[in-house]
């Protein structure tokens, strides 16, 4: 099986974008993981290295990125990092993108991997910011609302952001909706703003008329 993941990767063509080689990478590793009923576990492994890599320095993230670093010395980080905890399609994986100096595709490869993983399962992903971790019943009734709305299984990515004061943000794909305190605040200030250069505005024509009379 691994095998065939590995030939898969080799059909990628130099000139194929960033993003398509990324979704033939995905979509093969996710094809491979199905047939050994592992794609929840690969799929799983690949999100928790995305959120790894999100929080170490940027040395650490410059590891997948940069030309500089040899894929011999690669080749030996992974192995000493993934050999042993990871499922072996995705350390194969990890193998295959070095040799092939393409391990900068990585994070695009999970994004795509995430999309065709969620078609495949009719889910959709939900990021969700607050100020403070939602309640249960708001979680549930959140869920609620997105399943009646799009027809598909949410999941939720929550995240916690102080600053939004109260209210929430979602974020579906390239859509965010805005219901936080902070941006009604934001709009109240802007109308506030608004009014008062209107006030003055005002203020300035009738002085104007006046003057003129």
């Amino acid at each position: 099986m691994i095998e065939e993941v590995i030939e898969l990767f080799h059909l990628a063509q130099p000139d194929v974008s960033e993003r398509q080689l990324a979704r033939i990478y995905g979509e093969a590793l996710l094809n491979a993981a199905e047939q050994q009923n592992a794609a929840q576990e690969v799929v799983a492994q690949m999100h928790e290295l995305d959120i790894d890599l999100n929080r170490r320095d940027p040395y650490v993230r410059a590891f997948f990125t940069s030309g500089v670093i040899g894929k011999e010395r690669r080749d030996n980080v992974i192995r000493a990092a993934f050999e042993n905890s990871s499922h072996p399609l995705l350390f194969n994986c990890l193998l295959v993108l070095n040799d092939h100096d393409r391990l900068f595709l990585l994070r695009t490869i999970i994004e795509e991997i995430q999309k065709l993983d969620d078609l495949r399962r009719r889910h959709f992903r939900v990021q969700v910011k607050s100020a403070v971790p939602l309640a249960d019943d708001q979680r549930q009734r959140l869920m609620n609302d997105l399943r009646k709305a799009f027809k598909l299984e949410p999941v939720l990515d929550q995240r916690i952001e102080p600053n939004l004061l109260g209210g929430m943000v979602l974020r579906v794909g390239d859509f965010v909706f805005d219901g936080s305190v902070r941006t009604q605040l934001v709009n109240l200030r802007k109308q506030l703003r608004e009014m008062s250069s209107h006030e003055i505005q005002s203020g300035r024509d009738r002085f104007s008329v006046a003057a003129g009379n």
